[in-house]
């Protein structure tokens, strides 16, 4: 099951890594950015497309290497628990907020209780094992 998760998240990564890349003027205008020409467009492709595609690997990782499950795993509640974090932050500090974002944290939070209860429950299986 923990597999299937991440290569859900996975996938949902690399679309999103395909939508900044292909379609970054429609992408950045729904999250609420405005992109100026050259430095601006440059670091929307770098940190949107590109971090989104590095985390689509790591997350599809386990599909050919079985034993970096728990790594990905990690990794997941790590991103998403920051990613949590912080939208909870500006959810306080700013006002304004479009329905769009609000979508965007409710995925986060699933992402990250979903991707937390699997680590916890592989982690006490682990510990179990172990004694």
């Amino acid at each position: 099951m923990t597999r299937i998760f991440l290569t859900l998240v996975g996938i949902l990564y690399l679309i999103l890594a395909l939508w900044c890349t292909l379609a970054p003027e429609s992408t950045s205008r729904t999250v609420g950015f405005a992109l100026q020409g050259g430095s601006g467009q440059s670091e929307f492709l770098v940190v949107y497309g590109g971090l989104e595609l590095a985390l689509g690997l790591i997350f599809l990782w386990p599909l050919w290497q079985k034993d970096v499950t728990q790594y990905a795993l990690m990794v997941c509640v790590i991103v998403h628990g920051c990613l949590v974090l912080f939208r909870s932050v500006g959810f306080f500090l700013f006002e304004g907020i479009g329905s769009t974002t609000y979508s965007l944290a409710l995925g986060e939070w699933l992402i990250f209780l979903i991707s937390l209860g699997f680590y916890l429950v592989r982690r006490n299986s682990t510990v179990a094992a172990a004694e």
